[in-house]
This record gives structure tokens, C-alpha cells and sequence, in this order.
């Protein structure tokens, strides 16, 4: 997925985790290098237009951007010891919770929502999730579609998986195998999604499930000893996140293909103005007070990540699930930044 950040390519090995955010005193104080990956929202807008550059040097940090186009090599550069500030998704951040790694997350990048959907085939007999039972559903395994397919299953529909034939297919694989017609149905992300729907319709999607269990979520981590010892550039650094995306939420029309803020993004991170702003509408953006809120770092981040390490743990993709995710989940910065 070209757009969005999934768990299932933020697994990465036991060994690399375990370096992730090592010391922060390997970070050089005045240069803060920060690690992002193809994404569209007000987050990358605001990198396009200096706006974190700026607020930066005013406090006396130099801003090393990199752009990473896998999750997987993002984690290894986290684990350099060179990027202290990096984006994970919700369950590549219960994973390396999990895994003891001393990283706060301190910000909601987008709550995937709309942009991730299950879809029935036309001519698929499929018009509820309940028609499920007996058809061929595809998935990419260990992401957070599959996520949110079993958790409609078991928490929402009431439909028993081992009804359902799960096949386990990467985004390509799911277009060719629904253009064959081998398929009944599939949850996916753009542009998978955008091209099956040209010939299906939603059935259901991440906003609704996320609203009747937990949401996932794209998110920024940070080194908790970094955070501890950098408070200037946390506060500068969350105040331009909290501007930008009020700017977002209360100009949404503005961002038309030809903004200033699209073509940003398109300029920084490639594809075209029409897909962004596709994308865009996909996805929600929460303000700093919703940030700080129950609903996300003050309670509901907490609760998303410890049900995506249960649904890793089912998965086998780590050993157990802790008791508590509390200690990883910061919510002061965006507190700081809503007054």
C-alpha cells in the first residue's frame, strides 16, 4: 500500500526492535532527524511547507527529514540509533510495546476509517456481512484489514470465520483474483480498493468496526528518554502538528488538486492530486483536544493497542500481550498543544 502505514510490513525481527530508540544521547541536540513514510495528510502538508522547519530553528534544531517506502526500513533506521522520532501504525506500535521498546506515542497521524473497506463482488450474492458464510474473502494476513475483518466478524457481525473461506492475498493479487472472478470478496486499502470498487460495492469498513471495538490508526513514536531530554523541540514540534491539522479540519474544502497543500504532499511523497485528495477523504484527522481526549492518547490508543497485540499473539507474531500499554502512550504533548 502505497498511502498508508499497515502492521503487517512494520513486523520486523525481535533483535532490530529491541535497538529501536536506543540511547538518546546518540542524538546530536541541534539536528533532529525524523523519519516518515508515503502518507497523505496534514502531517506531511506541514513538512512540505516548512512549517516544522521553521518552528524548529526557532528553538535551535536543524530538521533531517527521510522519507522511508517500507515500514520495514524505517524500523531498521530507528534501530540505528540516528532517528528518534519515527511513524508507526497502531499494531507495529503494539508490537514493539510489546517487545519492551522505551518509545512513547505522543501523536494520532489519521484513524485509517474509510480508507480501508470490505468489499463484495457484483454478482457476488453478498449484500450484508452475514451473506459472508460460504464465500471466498480475501485478505492480506497480519495487517490491519485482517485485523478489523475478524474483530467485524466475531465482535460485529456474528459471523463465525471458520464459515468463511480467508484467503490470504497481497493488494495485487486480490485486483487479479477479482478480475478472474475467483474471489467473493475483499478488505483492502487504496488503490486495491479504489480499483475493486469499480465493479463492487462496501459492505462495511474500518470507521464502522473501529466505532464498535477499537480503530488503527497511523501514529508518530517517540524516544522516551529523547522526548524527556528535548522538551523545546517536543512542544514546537507538537504545536505545528495541532495547527496544522486544525487547519485541515476547518479549511477541509480548500484542499482541492490544485492547493498549495496538495500538490505539497504530491511534491513530497509522489502520486497526483486527484488520489491524494481521494485519499484524504478516506481518512480522519483528530484535532489536538480529540488527540488528548479518552477517544485516542488518553485511553482509546491505549485500549487499540492492547487488543492488536492479542490479535498478534493469535497471530504468532509475538509470544504474549502485556497487561498494560499505558507507559507507551503519552498524551501530554497534545494536551500541551490543544490550551
Amino acid at each position: 500500500m502505497m498511502l498508508f502505514r499497515h502492521f503487517n510490513r512494520m513486523a520486523a525481527t525481535a533483535s532490530i526492535l529491541a535497538g529501536l530508540f536506543a540511547s538518546g544521547a546518540a542524538y546530536a541536540e541541534t539536528n533532529l532527524v525524523v523519519g516518515y513514510q508515503q502518507i497523505v495528510g496534514p502531517f506531511v502538508a506541514a513538512i512540505a511547507d516548512g512549517r516544522f522547519d521553521a518552528a524548529a530553528k526557532e528553538v535551535g534544531y536543524t530538521i533531517d527529514w527521510r522519507q522511508f517506502s517500507s515500514a520495514g526500513d524505517i524500523t531498521t533506521a530507528l534501530a540505528s540509533g540516528d532517528v528518534p522520532i519515527g511513524v508507526l501504525g497502531s499494531t507495529g506500535t503494539a508490537a514493539a510495546a510489546t517487545r519492551g521498546v522505551e518509545m512513547e506515542l505522543f501523536w494520532i497521524l489519521d484513524n485509517i476509517g474509510k480508507s480501508e473497506a470490505l468489499v463484495a463482488r457484483d454478482g457476488s450474492g453478498i449484500e450484508t456481512p452475514a451473506d459472508l458464510k460460504g464465500k471466498k474473502v480475501a485478505v492480506p494476513f497480519v495487517s490491519t484489514s485482517h485485523f478489523h475483518l475478524l474483530v467485524g466478524m466475531s465482535k460485529v457481525w456474528n459471523v463465525d470465520p471458520r464459515e468463511v473461506e480467508i484467503l490470504n492475498l497481497k493488494p495485487p493479487q486480490i485486483v487479479a483474483a477479482w478480475q478472474r472472478g475467483d474471489i467473493d470478496a475483499a478488505y483492502v486499502w487504496p488503490p486495491a480498493l479504489s480499483e475493486i470498487l469499480k465493479s463492487g460495492k462496501v459492505i462495511s469498513d474500518s470507521e464502522v468496526i473501529g466505532a464498535a471495538s477499537v480503530p488503527t490508526f497511523d501514529g508518530l513514536v517517540v524516544d522516551k528518554a529523547w522526548a524527556a531530554e528535548n522538551p523545546k523541540l517536543m512542544e514546537a514540534f507538537t504545536k505545528v502538528l495541532a495547527q496544522s491539522y486544525a487547519d485541515y479540519n476547518a479549511n477541509k474544502a480548500a484542499w482541492t488538486v490544485d492547493s498549495p497543500q496538495v500538490q505539497g504532499i504530491v511534491k513530497l511523497i509522489g502520486g497526483d492530486g486527484p488520489s491524494t485528495v481521494e485519499a484524504l477523504g478516506l481518512l480522519s484527522f483528530p484535532n489536538a483536544d480529540e488527540q488528548a481526549s479518552d477517544t485516542w492518547l488518553g485511553g482509546g490508543a491505549i485500549r487499540a493497542l492492547s487488543e492488536s497485540a492479542k490479535f498478534l499473539v493469535e497471530q504468532k507474531q509475538i509470544g504474549k500481550s502485556l497487561d498494560d500499554y499505558a507507559p507507551f502512550v503519552n498524551s501530554s504533548f497534545a494536551g500541551a498543544a490543544a490550551k
